[in-house]
């Protein structure tokens, strides 16, 4: 690690004494009920269909035990064929059971640089109900066909079994991308996935191009970084917006089912982020919407961070909708169509709910009464989960940044202004080196500007940063 890099690691037994207080105060469950826990173990329903003669392929972050996705991508006379392999959770879940229950209360998987607090226990999760390579797994396989330029004409889903052949992570698979010798099974998925991306644009979709800030673990401590998204995650997040796009529109034209929505941005949020931008002194041309605007922007320049910054509130406000007969559905601003979580059921509850509503309309026949019935407080369950999964995320974030710091009071640091309140005199400081988000006050800051700044306060008790201009 070089030395720079040295000076910034979190001390372990710190932080680690410090998450512990976190997961005390959010009250994050340790370990599962019993009863749950027996379900989980519990022999799956199986399906009556095989497709493990299909190789199927997993493609995630290295490590990864949780594995929801496999795919199976080719190319065809037409055009593309995706099948997509997601876990059939439902299979392992009885309903009304104590598994069940236990689920609704968790909502979502938990993230903290230490360990995972998952929706369903690890036997499931990372054992039985996971597409691991080279087991045979109850899945919900969707059939996606694509034409010459990667739009979506034609949609099925049906339960199956498949085996995956290979689990490759996202790092050694750009890696061989880059190299010009990319994974067999993957050829096709730059060529999709590339097109994907284009039809997005094309029907105004948008996503914030932000580097991910995370924490890594270290020798003998913790340190931070910024990890950009690298183009084969990107390729394979298509696929599953693909996916939740077949699956939201196969419940609206049925009437039925659980939406991911999110209301399009106020025309005042567009007027104040085109005023942040030409205040930023950063191009807006003529005649560009505001997505187009987004994916103009590069995180790595200074005043086009600090735009993106404030662009993010215009993707605030995201929700589940339930619909029913004669009920407009309401679609997702960002993905531009309608849209359903269906992909990640081994992490997130509302998948379950969505998936068992598409193989019932699949089948042309109606979702089963559990269904039906659990849907109804899915948002508020959601809402909750996902709130404190936020809030989770954020609180060791900050604690790791304290950690990071405490011995620097005092010293000045390079970075970039990329939020300020005027009237208040505090805003937000993004650093390079270590890769840290902060508070900062002091009159007369400007956004997207570089600065020199000096540490105020960094305190692992109140998990706080503070910065001044040097």
């Amino acid at each position: 690690m070089p030395q720079r890099l040295l000076r910034f690691v979190a001390p372990d037994r710190e932080v680690r004494a410090g998450l512990e207080a976190i997961r005390a105060e959010l009250e994050i469950p340790e370990g599962y009920p019993e009863a749950a826990q027996q379900e989980a173990e519990g022999p799956p329903r199986l399906p009556e269909a095989d497709l493990t003669d299909v190789a199927f392929i997993t493609l995630d972050p290295a490590g990864s035990l949780d594995l929801d996705q496999a795919m199976h991508l080719e190319r065809t006379p037409s055009g593309f064929l995706l099948r997509y392999a997601i876990a059939d959770v439902a299979a392992f879940v009885t309903p009304g059971g104590a598994l069940d229950k236990e689920t609704r209360i968790r909502a979502v998987t938990l993230y903290a640089p230490d360990k995972r607090t998952p929706l369903h226990p690890f036997s499931l999760s990372e054992g039985n109900g996971s597409l691991l390579a080279g087991e045979d797994r109850p899945a919900v396989v969707w059939e996606l066909a694509f034409d010459l330029d990667g739009e979506m004409k034609k949609a099925l889903v049906r339960r199956a079994m498949v085996r995956s052949r290979a689990q490759l992570d996202y790092r050694s698979t750009q890696a061989g991308f880059d190299a010009g010798n990319p994974a067999e099974p993957l050829m096709a998925l730059a060529e999709l996935g590339r097109l994907r991306i284009e039809r997005e644009a094309a029907r105004g979709g948008v996503s914030l191009p932000v580097p991910e800030q995370r924490v890594v673990p270290t020798d003998g401590g913790w340190r931070l970084e910024f990890r950009e998204v690298p183009d084969v995650e990107r390729w394979n997040a298509h696929l599953s917006l693909a996916t939740g796009m077949a699956a939201g529109r196969m419940m609206a034209e049925a009437g039925v089912g659980v939406l991911r929505t999110l209301a399009p941005a106020p025309k005042s949020d567009v007027g104040r982020l085109r005023h942040a931008a030409k205040a930023l002194g950063v191009l807006w041309p003529a005649g560009l919407d505001y997505p187009g605007f987004i994916r103009s922007l590069d995180a790595a320049v200074p005043a086009e961070a600090a735009a993106l910054a404030e662009a993010s509130s215009l993707f605030r406000g995201a929700g589940y909708q339930v619909i029913g007969p004669k009920q407009a559905a309401r679609p997702h601003a960002a993905v531009a169509s309608l849209y359903a979580h269906v992909t990640a059921p081994l992490r997130r509850l509302v998948d379950r709910y969505a998936a068992e509503t598409c193989l019932a309309i699949q089948a042309g026949t109606e979702p089963a009464e559990w269904v039906l019935h659990g849907m109804t407080g899915l948002p508020d369950i959601m809402a909750r989960g996902v709130g404190r999964a936020s809030r989770y995320s954020t609180e060791c974030l900050d604690l790791v940044e304290a950690a990071v710091l405490k011995d620097r009071v005092g010293e000045v640091f390079d970075g970039v202004v990329i939020d300020y309140d005027a009237a208040t005199a505090v805003g937000r400081v993004q650093l390079a080196t270590p890769a840290v988000h902060a508070r900062i006050k002091g009159a007369g800051l400007v956004e997207g500007t570089p600065i020199s700044t000096k540490l105020l306060e960094a305190s692992i008790r109140d998990r706080l940063v503070l910065f001044t201009a040097a």
